[in-house]
């Protein structure tokens, strides 16, 4: 039987083995139990560096982190900061733990925590009795392309929990208080002006995720010519900034380059105080869509339908061949997506009009703990 008595539960355990967008996109599960069920605390178990894709987050009771350095440091030490994460787990004495991965170690948690209930999705790749016996509900996950957020919620459809109001999907990021007087110092160093400034992020870790380097350019000096000032950023890793360096060098205006330079809080503020955010299918493109900021989004191998921009007001741009989205590193395995390569710096700055003249300037946002 699906159905749970929700108001016995008491301590709720969501596991999400994955990277940071992913994690991300858990959110609306933790809102939708706060909201329908107050009572309940919510504990969330991640990898160390998505952490703060949850941190601060005002549903969130505590926040436990596998930390994927500790086999770096020996055996023995991993062994024991296993078992004592272990340990602070079953303090907990959860009632229910929700499984959103295939990992092992979510089968193996729910063996060794004995929540009274535990729910995870029927995979094809899982089908042996030690994964199946761990878990006392399994739901099916539908052939049709779905949001991912939706895939996340149908955990709690089948245990008879229904999202309703529109705070109950909503993803969303807590951005406090200090962070935001960090990107307030910034920007008057920069001399740049809250909501008169579009943040362009042109990289991704997986490089078949880019754009065209020239194209990235050409789209900069365009909305350079239309008045607006261009904040660019990218990841710490060398390749991202690397690829921005060559992204300059093609300009013939002069962005505020910020590229590796943030934290993603503080990328979360950068993007919460822009007018409009323009980039790939990464982890920004959440954050943005969690901050309720309007997004043009340049999608190529990778599905959006599953992860394009949520609940926010965008516009994503795809090519229409038939071969996507296949999901692979590039065409041929060459790190480069043609499908990316045909969305042209026009068609960009068109979407970016769109968008900019379907969402009028707002008030100053508030991305303290209450924002979420």
């Amino acid at each position: 039987m699906n159905q749970i008595n929700w108001q016995n539960i008491h301590r709720v355990l969501v596991i999400k083995f994955r990277h940071h967008g992913d994690v991300l996109l858990t959110t609306p599960v933790f809102n939708t139990i706060k909201n329908h069920y107050p009572h309940i605390q919510m504990d969330a178990l991640v990898y160390s560096e998505t952490a703060p894709m949850l941190e601060g987050l005002p549903s969130l009771s505590e926040l436990h982190c596998v930390d994927r350095q500790w086999k770096k440091q020996g055996f023995k030490f991993q062994v024991q900061q296993e078992l004592k994460l272990i340990s602070t787990l079953k303090e907990r004495k959860y009632d229910l733990v929700i499984h959103l991965t295939e990992h092992w170690r979510g089968a193996t948690l729910c063996r060794l925590l004995k929540p009274r209930y535990s729910i995870v999705a029927k995979y094809p790749n899982r089908q042996n009795k030690f994964w199946k016996n761990s878990f006392t509900h399994h739901y099916p996950r539908p052939h049709t392309l779905r949001h991912t957020v939706e895939k996340h919620l149908d955990a709690l459809r089948h245990l008879n929990l229904f999202p309703v109001v529109p705070s109950d999907t909503k993803t969303s990021l807590a951005v406090s208080d200090s962070t935001m007087e960090e990107v307030n110092h910034l920007l008057q160093q920069h001399g740049v002006a809250e909501d008169k400034y579009i943040l362009f992020h042109p990289t991704s870790r997986w490089l078949f995720k880019c754009w065209k380097e020239t194209y990235a350019a050409e789209l900069i000096d365009q909305l350079d010519d239309a008045g607006w000032t261009i904040l660019l950023t990218s990841g710490p890793d060398g390749k991202e900034q690397d690829m921005i360096a060559r992204i300059k060098a093609l300009c013939k205006s002069t962005p505020v380059d910020l590229s590796g330079k943030t934290t993603l809080k503080q990328l979360g503020g950068f993007i919460g105080k822009s007018r409009l955010f323009v980039g790939m299918d990464s982890v920004p493109m959440h954050i943005a869509a969690a901050l309720q900021k309007p997004t043009v989004a340049l999608f190529g191998p990778s599905g959006d339908k599953e992860w394009g921009p949520w609940q926010t007001e965008s516009e994503v741009l795809v090519d229409d061949i038939s071969c996507r989205p296949c999901g692979l590193d590039g065409c041929g395995g060459s790190k480069v997506s043609n499908c990316l390569y045909a969305i042209t710096p026009e068609r960009t700055m068109l979407a970016i009009q769109r968008v900019l003249a379907r969402t009028e300037p707002s008030e100053p946002i508030s991305l303290d703990h209450n924002l979420c």
